[in-house]
């Protein structure tokens, strides 16, 4: 009866993936839910509800810390892996998203610069260190060896291609924050809205005069709000795999592609 009972519970549930954009480092987990049907919709409004004054001060504790009095059991599957985790192998990073697809690649080019700014915290550690021993400096080197092989990727090509016009607000925050975080210039970030003629048809010269004196002047994207600039219509692919291969001579150029599933 036991295992029959199981199988008749789960049947009142239903599967929602999401994908997680916090980076491995960050110290809190993120999700980025597209608000599509009845239960993405319960989910908003649950939320939304909740006082103003506990907005923001919800957190993980450990267990044994957790007053479990009154509390509802909260169950979490996952993460799963995906093609996509495997972008440390390369030296440089193509990363294409459609639509609410590209929530994982957030993920992505957060790590990589976090990893950035930890290579560089470790090697103003190492310099500042005192080399006296040759064990000491024998093993820092070796660790730093085996970090460095770990954190291949040393920049990225991000394109994220959507036809709604609304859905640039999105990932507005985060795409602020990706581009406050790259100092150095590793991430090149592209969106492409395709529901408006590409640059050059006449019918879209005056939005895209509007766009770029508003870029000129404020170093803000008229349409999506953020430092990225938008494009028209969709990417021109062999131009742009042309572009990457004469940037980066020599690498291996890992190309992940994502699109929302229907």
């Amino acid at each position: 009866m036991f295992p029959t009972g199981i199988e008749h519970i789960f049947q009142y549930f239903s599967r929602h993936p999401f994908s997680i954009t916090s980076a491995p480092g960050d110290d809190y987990i993120s999700v980025y839910i597209r608000i599509v049907g009845d239960w993405t919709k319960e989910l908003k409004r649950v939320f939304t509800e909740i006082p103003a004054c506990l907005v923001g001060r919800a957190k993980f504790e450990e267990q044994e810390n957790v007053d479990q009095r009154g509390l509802p059991r909260l169950l979490v599957d996952g993460p799963y892996g995906a093609p996509a985790q495997d972008y440390q192998n390369y030296d440089v990073l193509l990363l294409v998203g459609l639509g609410i697809g590209a929530t994982p690649f957030i993920s992505i080019l957060k790590d990589l610069l976090n990893n950035t700014r930890a290579d560089e915290n470790d090697s103003n550690t190492e310099t500042s260190a005192s080399d006296d021993s040759w064990t000491s400096f024998g093993s820092s080197s070796s660790a730093s060896s085996v970090k460095k092989k770990s954190q291949r990727a040393r920049s990225a090509h991000f394109y994220w291609v959507t036809r709604e016009p609304g859905s640039l607000e999105w990932f507005k925050g985060v795409m602020n924050e990706v581009a406050e975080m790259d100092h150095k210039g590793q991430i090149e970030m592209h969106n492409y809205l395709t529901s408006v003629y590409e640059e050059g048809d006449a019918r879209s010269t005056l939005i895209t005069m509007l766009q770029a004196l508003n870029h000129a002047k404020h170093g803000v994207d008229i349409l999506s709000g953020t430092k990225v600039r938008t494009h028209f219509a969709r990417p021109k692919w062999t131009e742009v795999f042309k572009r990457i291969a004469l940037k980066h001579p020599y690498s291996t150029v890992g190309k992940e592609f994502l699109q929302s599933q229907v």
